[in-house]
């Protein structure tokens, strides 16, 4: 049982060393723990310090590509090199490394392939009452979207088996925290979390502020909700247009009974609009759905390829 621990970085040389000397190389149940950095392109000396500190593997980008396209590249990595499971962790040192045994445990007894690290958000003193709010409406949203139970959805310490990151295809350039969990319940993952100790961290440099991240966090979770249930969301739309445009129509057709037409003629013309509108949306849905099959196709292919791509990897 071979154990890979990642670390996306972003000009991280301070905080590194700690992280790393946190990370325990012996674990009950797993042969092997090794450390995989992914350096997003800093420009400061994350690489090397990651090196000196005890880093078996080193990733780096030349320039700058985003949270999500780090953690992919080190699940790629992970994967060929043969790891047969993935713990994510921040280079900040936020998640402590001796939780990494009760990480995997649900893992390692077969009971989960994706394991969340629960901050238990509402009681952390350092989150303001604000952000504790957000996160907690966040993590509602995304657990009626994907269908999971996960409490804390943007946690970043989080693990994986080897079967369930040859299936996660991250396409948001955000971040991977909530699509990740969207795609892992609309996939039928058995996905499982523990309550974890958090240390204050600096504040998040992903976004510029609290409202840029609500915004962007919102638009990630109707993109990939609309792209695993397309036919749900567009007859949704349809159907509210449709409504709109009948009750429209019959408010016209009332005045027309009783010899009223005059000046309810805009009735008439946004009633016929809207029923366009609306079963143009339905076709629309009928076309996604049938989109969505094929990507459901092309995502299994993915995961064959995949998966023989990297049977070769070295398994320690």
């Amino acid at each position: 049982m071979k154990l890979i621990v990642q670390i996306p970085c972003l000009n991280e040389e301070a905080a590194l060393p700690d992280t790393l000397r946190a990370i325990p190389r012996v674990i009950p149940g797993v042969d092997c723990v090794e450390v995989l950095v992914i350096d997003d392109g800093s420009t400061d000396r994350t690489s090397a310090v990651a090196r000196e500190h005890g880093a078996d593997h080193v990733v780096r980008f030349a320039r700058r590509k985003g949270l999500a396209h780090g953690f992919m590249a080190g699940l790629d990595a992970c994967l060929r090199l043969g790891a047969d499971v993935i713990v994510n962790t921040d280079a900040d040192n936020q998640y402590p490394g001796s939780e990494i045994p009760r990480l995997i445990a649900p893992i390692l007894k077969g009971e989960a392939d994706m394991v969340i690290g629960d901050r238990q958000v509402g009681e952390v003193a350092h989150f303001s009452w604000t952000k504790r709010r957000l996160q907690e409406l966040g993590s509602w949203v995304v657990r009626k979207v994907s269908g999971t139970e996960v409490p804390d959805t943007t946690s970043g310490f989080r693990a994986l088996t080897r079967e369930a990151a040859l299936r996660i295809n991250i396409v948001s350039e955000f971040t991977y925290t909530l699509e990740s969990i969207i795609q892992a319940g609309k996939k039928r993952m058995a996905v499982a979390s523990v309550p974890i100790e958090a240390r204050e961290t600096r504040p998040s440099r992903l976004f510029a502020s609290t409202w840029d991240y609500v915004k962007r966090s919102a638009a990630t979770i109707l993109r990939i909700y609309a792209m695993y249930e397309p036919f749900k969301v567009f007859t949704l739309l349809g159907g509210a247009l449709l409504l709109g445009g009948s009750v429209l129509g019959l408010r016209y057709a009332y005045f027309w009974w009783i010899g009223e037409v005059r000046g309810h003629v805009q009735s008439a013309v946004l009633s016929v609009l809207l029923l366009i509108l609306g079963f143009q949306t339905l076709q629309w849905g009928v076309m996604a759905d049938l989109i969505a099959s094929n990507r459901k196709l092309i995502e299994d292919l993915l995961y064959r390829v995949r998966k023989l791509e990297h049977g070769r990897g070295e398994r320690g």
